[in-house]
């Protein structure tokens, strides 16, 4: 398979001409990332010509309405699932509040639902707090030195009590990948759905839903180069049993039956836009197939581009003095979000240095108070997080490990 062509791929993002961002290396991804542009085409168009209550007849609204529904199809053939399959909401966090009331009014009280200490609070919170209603909350704990989720682990936890199984593709703040396809297997033979929140590891290539086989999967787009808006996948047959959370005369439309508030069109139909991206990279390339397979071909490309420029990342902040890395050492293990807690400076501190030698990066505690908590680290303290995706250079990489010499 072809090398990614850096290049070309910074020239689908506008930042990358800003005036105002030169001079500047971008490390704070995991956060959002920059946005391609055809999204921003897309999302610019509609604004100009189709902002109009979309699926109406006048040609304004059928084209709205028909970018919105492009948008849907065309994502759902990136993650191999069905159009009916996917559906569009405010956010994962907003997404996520929707699935816990929908399952509070699925499940008996006493079954459990599994959650982990690894999790970004967004696929945590709104489960916990379903043991208020008389729900069972059991935790899968990360190990407190490595921050690694161990599966055997989970088996101890597993019985036919358990309902749900809600872990993350990879933490926010541990950065390692964990092995969604074995674990959504364990559960499954034990009679549980899987909730998997792709939100940290989406950005690094769109995966194929429909070959790994969780039940839900849920990402935001603003992280994968595109618009605001939380993305989810519900397999239809468990769509079909979960009780309807919109208006009633929504509830056998599995796309609107998850989303009861009204959906921004113009960033549905900008959605588009990322698969417009992928497939541009697919082309130039030479990656063919149906759009399943050229999805994995561009994600292919995108991690290994991003482990051979994390490599040397994680190779010179581990070890250092006064420096914890979070999560494993080896780039084939994780995805490039590395946090470092030092031990000498908050992590606000150290990213507001950084930002004095533009690099751009983020510190605090990105909503993983409990993982952090887990592994010891004190949230108000905080972690320095440098991520970064596939339109990241190796010069951009030396910067930073220049700058990090500076302040560390």
């Amino acid at each position: 398979m072809a090398m990614l062509d850096i290049e070309y791929v910074r020239g689908q993002f506008p930042a990358f001409d800003e005036p105002s961002l030169k001079g500047q290396a971008f490390f704070e991804n995991a956060g959002g990332s920059y946005t391609c542009r055809p999204v921003i085409e897309r999302l610019t168009r509609f604004y100009h010509a189709r902002k109009v209550q979309p699926y109406a007849p006048y040609e304004a609204s059928r084209l709205g309405g028909a970018e919105m529904d492009e948008a849907r199809t065309r994502l759902a053939g990136l993650l191999g699932v069905g159009e009916d399959e996917l559906s569009f909401g405010p956010s994962t966090t907003a997404n996520t509040y929707v699935l816990a009331r929908a399952f509070a009014g699925f499940m008996e009280k006493g079954e459990a639902i599994i959650v982990t200490n690894q999790d970004h609070e967004a696929n945590s919170g709104p489960w916990r707090r379903l043991a208020e209603e008389g729900f069972e909350i059991r935790e899968w704990k990360m190990n407190p030195e490595t921050g690694h989720l161990d599966p055997d682990d989970l088996d101890d936890l597993l019985d036919e009590k358990v309902r749900l199984v809600c872990f993350p593709h990879c933490s926010n703040v541990v950065g390692e990948e964990n092995p969604v396809v074995e674990i959504t297997a364990r559960a499954h033979a034990a009679g549980a759905f899987v909730c998997v929140d792709g939100v940290s590891y989406a950005p690094h290539g769109f995966c194929n839903v429909g070959m790994m086989g969780p039940d839900i999967y849920l990402f935001s787009a603003y992280k994968t180069y595109g618009p605001h808006q939380g993305i989810m996948v519900m397999r239809r047959e468990l769509a079909r049993q979960l009780p309807n959370q919109a208006h009633y005369f929504n509830a056998e439309s599995l796309t609107k039956k998850f989303t009861p508030a009204g959906p921004d069109h113009a960033q549905i139909a900008a959605c588009a836009g990322m698969a417009d991206y992928i497939d541009a990279l697919a082309q130039h390339h030479g990656i063919a197939g149906d759009a399943a397979s050229r999805c994995d071909g561009v994600h292919q490309l995108m991690r290994d581009h991003e482990a051979a420029l994390l490599q040397p990342l994680l190779n010179g902040v581990k070890g250092r003095n006064a420096v914890r890395l979070l999560g494993p050492d080896q780039a084939e293990r994780r995805a490039p979000t590395v946090a470092l807690a030092l031990s000498h400076m908050k992590g606000e501190a150290a990213a507001e240095q950084l930002a004095a030698r533009g690099i751009m990066a983020g510190g605090g505690d990105f909503y993983a108070v409990r993982a952090l908590e887990a592994l010891g680290i004190d949230p108000g303290h905080g972690v320095l997080r440098l991520s970064f995706v596939h339109y990241t250079r190796r010069d951009e990489i030396d910067a930073l490990l220049n700058a990090l010499d500076d302040i560390l």
